[in-house]
């Protein structure tokens, strides 16, 4: 394959944080390369700086093709410009069922593929993706999974969905420690290679250290027998003259050894495995405030005469743990947008007025990116000061961001930041739009954990399958224009055998297969099987839909 880029011996430093040193690699032609590693650890920074936004503060990046074009589709952004349309995007904002009405407009999700879509059609030499499955539901992320195989192209993106990279990573570029690691095959074949090149290295380290205590308590021996020969030569009379010559000997022998076991030691250079972040949260709702929590009476929303639900009718008490579940567009984000009051509906919402309630929104701009943590999350008393320290330094924060501004962090840090609010002030209810976007696997799984022995209410919007699967019991499923609430082990009865019900059990189905598949070995005969499965139900999740 054709090389496109060289980067040599690049280095990129933020005052005096290294994010990344030394590293030295290549980007060839038809590759799809996945760039990993935990919150913070640069990778937007990698791709900006790929894209010639900023420059690495030592070495180069050489193109070796004549005049090549690098386009960027960034996460998040504030403006968007859609410009003058391309046949080719206007042919995918189609297929992707992207409504023609302002960007501004636009859900989550169909905002992420109106940037997808402006990206793909530039046919680029290098196309950059930071993020590309955030806010997509299950047929979107099977679409774009598609258009990405079939790009002529190379694409570098920066991913924490293990699905996704398995699906089409041919390369997997991981930020770990201020290296960049380069591994030839997907997520699950990175990960596999990893565990057994840390496995190996601390074998290395613990038979080294086996050998170093051996030849210190050889070293530590001759020291004693040479101390016990020059104490013989100052004892023995008559005798002291040979004894202080054997004592000389004897200082030779253990000067010869010494030297022999120091070049010993300096071979020893295998180091200790680094370990892995431990990240922690703990939330705790402050009491509890009744049985009902929310009551929904024949709630409709409509949007430029087009309706995203109508005469939506349910309960939630308190301590339910509920999943927002729908395709982009279907009115999930609007739904809670009218339940905390900023936007209006007709029918009737109550909310018990005495339950107090954290609102993460998608919005990762919304925070004060001036201030630093140590304004934002101001305390009276040391004490309290250095508990929410702690509490920072469990999320993976090191201790010179305290002082930092927000706008210096991570797309993932500033979730988290939003997610410190509601553990330091132990929220009744916390309504969650997408708060697995941005974060590093390790902080999905804390999180999942954290929300999964929640003894509050929950109301989480996510694409996650695993996420949902794993701290919800209830769904509230949108579909075609109603929102039916329903219990997660529910049995829909025949007389219930409604186009919605049929709906709901394949797309339960299809999210607990593509659990699985994210499992599997992608060249086992169960992979191969599972994607059929998930193929056909796809297919007839269309038929229903058509």
């Amino acid at each position: 394959m054709k090389e496109l880029l060289q980067l040599n011996n690049v280095s990129f430093h933020v005052k005096d944080n290294v994010l990344f040193q030394k590293v030295s690699t290549h980007v060839q032609e038809g590759d799809i390369i996945g760039l990993i590693g935990k919150n913070g650890a640069g990778k937007s920074t990698f791709l900006h700086m790929l894209n010639g936004d900023v420059s690495p503060t030592t070495g180069e990046i050489k193109p070796i093709v004549n005049a090549l074009n690098i386009a960027m589709v960034e996460q998040e952004t504030v403006a968007y410009v859609s410009g003058d349309m391309t046949k080719k995007e206007v042919t995918l904002l189609e297929n992707w069922r992207v409504p023609n009405r302002p960007y501004t407009q636009l859900s989550g999700g169909e905002k992420v593929k109106a940037r997808l879509a402006k990206g793909l059609a530039l046919d680029a030499d290098i196309l950059m993706l930071d993020e590309p499955t955030n806010h997509l539901d299950d047929d979107s992320t099977t679409f774009l999974i598609n258009q990405l195989k079939a790009y002529r192209g190379t694409v570098i993106l920066v991913s924490h969905d293990r699905y996704f990279l398995d699906a089409v990573a041919t390369k997997i570029w991981s930020l770990e420690n201020g290296t960049l690691i380069d591994h030839k095959g997907n997520y699950t074949s990175y990960m596999k290679a990893r565990k057994q090149k840390r496995e190996s290295q601390q074998r290395q380290y613990d038979n080294q250290q086996k050998m170093v205590a051996r030849i210190e308590g050889q070293l530590k021996e001759l020291t004693s027998w040479s101390q016990k020969a020059h104490a013989q030569s100052t004892k023995k009379e008559g005798y002291k003259e040979y004894y202080r010559l054997k004592a000389k000997r004897m200082d030779a022998q253990v000067k010869s050894k010494q030297k022999r076991l120091e070049k010993e030691l300096e071979k020893i250079n295998a180091a200790p495995v680094e370990q892995d972040d431990d990240v922690h949260f703990a939330m705790t709702a402050n009491t509890k405030v009744g049985k009902r929590f929310l009551e929904v009476k024949q709630l409709t929303k409509s949007f430029d005469d087009h309706p995203l639900f109508k005469e939506a009718s349910f309960t939630i008490q308190h301590g339910e743990k509920v999943a927002l579940i729908g395709p982009n567009g279907s009115g999930k984000t609007t739904f809670l947008n009218i339940l905390m009051g900023h936007e209006t509906a007709q029918g009737d919402v109550w909310l018990s007025p005495s339950a107090t309630i954290g609102y993460l929104t998608q919005d990762v701009f919304d925070l004060p990116l001036d201030q630093t943590p140590s304004h934002l999350f101001a305390q009276d008393t040391y004490k309290e000061r250095g508990k929410v320290q702690n509490l920072m330094k469990h999320l993976g924060f090191t201790a010179s961001q305290w002082t930092q501004p927000i706008r210096h962090m991570s797309m993932g840090e500033r979730v988290k930041c939003k997610l410190m609010t509601y553990i330091l002030e132990e929220k009744e209810v916390l309504v969650l739009d997408e708060p697995t976007n941005h974060l590093d696997l390790p902080s999905r799984e804390q999180l999942e954990e954290t929300l999964s022995h929640y003894n509050g209410t929950l109301l989480i919007v996510s694409h996650d399958r695993y996420f949902i699967e794993k701290t919800t019991n209830t769904r509230l499923v949108f579909s075609q224009q109603r929102i039916q609430k329903q219990l997660t082990d529910d049995k829909p009865s025949p007389e219930r055998d409604t186009t919605a019900d049929k709906r709901l059990a394949l797309e339960t189905e299809r999210q607990d297969v593509l659990g699985k598949l994210s499992l599997a070995n992608p060249t086992s005969q169960d992979y191969a099987e599972l994607d059929r499965k998930f193929n056909d139900l796809t297919r007839q999740l269309k038929e229903l839909d058509s």
